[in-house]
């Protein structure tokens, strides 16, 4: 497979006003991923985005490379990632494109596109988006300019489909949960979703202002939230980042669920409801003690590469319906075709319902072990995950470990870092051998 520049694990992202996240570059993406639709037979797609100020000037711009291309644009304004993917297939379009850098700063943005499944675009058919960008931008002859169009009830309609999502028979109105919305894409919607369901909702993260993006709240910090929980006496909390498909969740001691226990929660459910389709995937960062907790229950496990996609991907490939990313990131593909933190907290709340157990008492099932990430920033041309040094000190580490745990190397697909992961069953331990492994990349980069 040819190597990608733009395209990486979640779209395309980067720095606003830093090539390639410019008017100028996106205008082009447009039409280039317009091009390439239409040679597809799309004639129209979904625009979407989060909360970010950037997303003006984004949107916009991809509205006249798609025009420029000949294709048709509804405008969603802010929607949550998922919700995007949603309403691509019910308005059947053949396209759905998010301007979004999910859990990052306001500063940075994105672009990651869905086909006309809800899914993320294959590889091919971004290779193909990276062909057509060296290309010189044209247009269409005026008669077959694309015409976009504003699309007014979309918050709506995706608020009734995550609605249809829980299970009749139960109600949340004994429920007092908290929703942080992290200033992000479900601000106005999330909150909405679980009051109409009955339940008392206390809102923090719900006022957006262009800048306040997942800033010290959502699922990517969890102080907030856990205080929040605690201080309301509230049955549990529901965390989401800026663009609305991670999930992480606190009980009502404050604990914080990750993606890890929520998925195990859910999975342990379906077994005993009798749901279950085969197994459940994970990635290479999923804790032990989820594959531990699921083997107990008899629930084959499987590891993908990092990356919502390519869980999506093996979920296929296996003929399963439930996986996820620690990260937060909880695929359902009973319920969705991309992760989903709204859908997946109602699965989440769907097993507290029908088990007539607290969240808290749910999670017991799932002792985590000890897992330390530490991110080294990576800048230059070499690569340091070849580095004699490096391979060395994980030789080492793995030795010392001698089958207790687990390390793991790898680049991120979103950010210019190092990830390096030591798991194991002391704390102490496996944070001194994380950060033996991370001083030999920084000494190689």
């Amino acid at each position: 497979m040819s190597e990608r520049r733009y395209f990486g694990t979640d779209g395309i992202r980067g720095l606003v006003g830093q090539y390639p996240i410019t008017a100028e570059f996106v205008m082009k993406l447009g039409y280039a991923a317009g091009r390439v639709l239409a040679a597809q037979g799309t004639k129209k797609v979904l625009i979407g985005k989060d909360t970010r100020i950037s997303g003006y000037m984004l949107e916009s711009a991809l509205e006249a490379g798609f025009s420029a291309a000949g294709i048709d644009i509804g405008l969603l304004g802010p929607m949550p990632t998922p919700g995007i993917a949603y309403l691509t297939k019910t308005f059947r379009a053949e396209a759905g494109i998010v301007i979004s850098a999910s859990h990052n700063p306001f500063y940075d943005n994105g672009i990651k596109f869905f086909s006309q499944n809800g899914e993320k675009l294959p590889d091919d058919v971004e290779l193909a988006i990276e062909a057509q960008l060296d290309k010189e931008m044209g247009c269409v002859e005026s008669a077959k300019l694309g015409k976009a169009t504003r699309i007014e009830d979309a918050a709506g309609r995706y608020i009734e489909f995550c609605k249809s999502n829980f299970p009749s028979q139960y109600s949340l109105k004994n429920f007092k949960i908290v929703v942080d919305c992290a200033h992000g894409a479900t601000y106005h919607i999330a909150p909405n979703v679980f009051r109409e369901l009955g339940a008392q909702v206390i809102e923090i993260g719900t006022s957006p202002n262009g800048t306040n993006i997942n800033d010290q709240c959502g699922a990517t910090s969890m102080d907030a939230i856990s205080k929040a929980v605690v201080e309301h006496q509230a049955d549990l909390g529901i965390a989401l980042d800026g663009d609305g498909d991670r999930l992480m969740m606190v009980d009502h001691t404050g604990y914080v669920l990750d993606g890890d226990e929520c998925v195990y929660v859910i999975a342990a459910n379906d077994l005993q409801s009798g749901v279950i389709s085969g197994g459940v995937v994970g990635t290479l960062m999923s804790n032990m003690g989820l594959e531990i907790a699921l083997a107990d229950m008899g629930i084959p496990f499987a590891r993908s590469k990092v990356g919502d996609r390519y869980v999506t991907e093996m979920l296929n490939k296996k003929g399963w319906q439930l996986g996820a990313e620690n990260s937060g990131h909880v695929i359902n593909l009973k319920n969705t075709s991309t992760g989903d933190g709204i859908i997946a907290a109602l699965n989440v709340l769907t097993a507290v319902c029908s088990g007539d157990k607290t969240l808290h008492e749910l999670r017991q099932g799932m002792t985590k072990l000890p897992q330390v990430l530490v991110n080294v920033r990576f800048t230059g041309d070499n690569d340091p995950l070849t580095a004699q040094n490096v391979v060395a000190a994980v030789h080492t580490v793995n030795e010392q470990l001698s089958g207790r745990g687990r390390v793991l190397l790898r680049k991120s697909g979103t950010e210019p870092l190092i990830r390096v992961m030591v798991e194991g069953p002391e704390l102490t331990e496996v944070t001194e051998l994380a950060n033996v492994i991370a001083d030999a990349v920084k000494a190689a980069c």
